[in-house]
């Protein structure tokens, strides 16, 4: 495994707030891997056998229905952290959206080491709240905003989520960026038809709100217009 000095996402990612003995010693735990889109890496309910840093990429993270149905719950970016640490049981699968690089551990390995390393612990704390936050907003989305509201919120939070993901300076959030979900997936994402998304996407560019140079990308042309119609 490469040195977590030349890793991209060092400075953002749990173990930002370890000195150089503690990172050798988390490094010489963890290991590379590379996930292709559409491999799975964790499954729901089984044991919790791993967790890990995500390099590049993006990763969704989904709950199933009795009945089989998927529900996409929560989705992962760069210097993002997945796993159920001190935890037995996985509670959502995760699954690579796109080809991903992640830094595995095993949940024990990790586990203990995060006991000892009341810093990393803080970290994993803090993730955990910003986390519940998200949900939060979330579930404000879900069950307040209409379709409109839905999308509009929806691109202003892929563009921030997707420029924080950059290993560049950060200048803000991206005007323009490709979707790691297709429209089936948005749609499942924010309790839509598939329909209903299409026409909305279609509506933000006849308004000239965003442009949208092909079925994934998108380009956010007036962003006030954006944010006010997100409510």
């Amino acid at each position: 495994m490469s040195s977590c000095d030349t890793c991209v996402v060092r400075n953002r990612a749990i173990c930002s707030g370890l000195d150089d003995a503690e990172l050798v010693s988390l490094n010489n735990m963890g290991r590379r891997r590379n996930v292709t889109a559409g491999e799975p890496l964790i499954w729901e309910d089984d044991d919790s056998l791993l967790v890990a840093n995500v390099i590049e990429g993006v990763l969704k993270l989904t709950t199933s229905t009795e009945d089989g149905r998927e529900q996409i719950v929560g989705v992962a970016y760069p210097s993002d952290f997945i796993g159920r640490p001190f935890g037995q049981t996985s509670s959502a699968s995760v699954v690579a959206l796109t080809d991903a690089r992640v830094c595995v551990f095993s949940r024990n390995d990790f586990d203990r080491f995060a006991r000892e390393h009341p810093e990393l612990e803080h970290k994993l704390l803090e993730r955990t709240l910003a986390e519940l936050d998200r949900t939060r907003s979330w579930m404000m989305l879900l069950g307040r905003k209409n379709a409109s509201e839905k999308i509009a919120t929806f691109l202003l939070e892929m563009s921030e989520r997707l420029a924080d993901s950059t290993c560049t300076a950060a200048t803000g959030p991206a005007k323009r960026f490709s979707l790691p979900f297709s429209r089936q997936q948005v749609a499942d994402l924010l309790g839509l038809t598939i329909e209903t998304v299409s026409r909305q996407f279609t509506k933000l560019k006849n308004d000239g709100v965003v442009e949208l140079p092909s079925r994934r990308e998108v380009e956010i042309v007036n962003r006030g217009a954006l944010l006010a119609l997100a409510g």
